[in-house]
């Protein structure tokens, strides 16, 4: 339950999302993504702390990366779920904007 809840939120989700394609320090995230470096680095933390992150130094440089790809197996249904729960209701709202 704790896994799953540190993947509720979407700075997180943003964070892995970029990382897919290889590592990145805090600056490049922080200009990528529009968060302030502080907010950025609680979720930074929290993202390693479930095993999703790994960080390496390289001088005063702090580069993270996805540490296991497989977290992509979990996210791409849920992605899917969401998908087609926004399908649904935009079909709902067009209904109701037609009566």
């Amino acid at each position: 339950a704790d896994f799953l809840k540190g993947l509720a939120h979407p700075i997180r989700l943003q964070i892995i999302e970029y990382l897919k394609n290889g590592e990145a320090n805090v600056g490049k995230l922080v200009q990528k993504l529009g968060v302030e470096q502080s907010n950025l680095s609680r979720h930074l933390a929290t993202l390693r702390d479930l095993g999703i992150l790994e960080a390496r130094q390289e001088k005063t440089t702090v580069y993270y990366s996805i540490q296991d790809h497989d977290i992509f197996k979990i996210l791409r249904p849920i992605a899917e779920l969401l998908r087609k729960k926004l399908k649904r209701s935009e079909k709902m709202l067009e209904s109701l904007a037609i009566e």
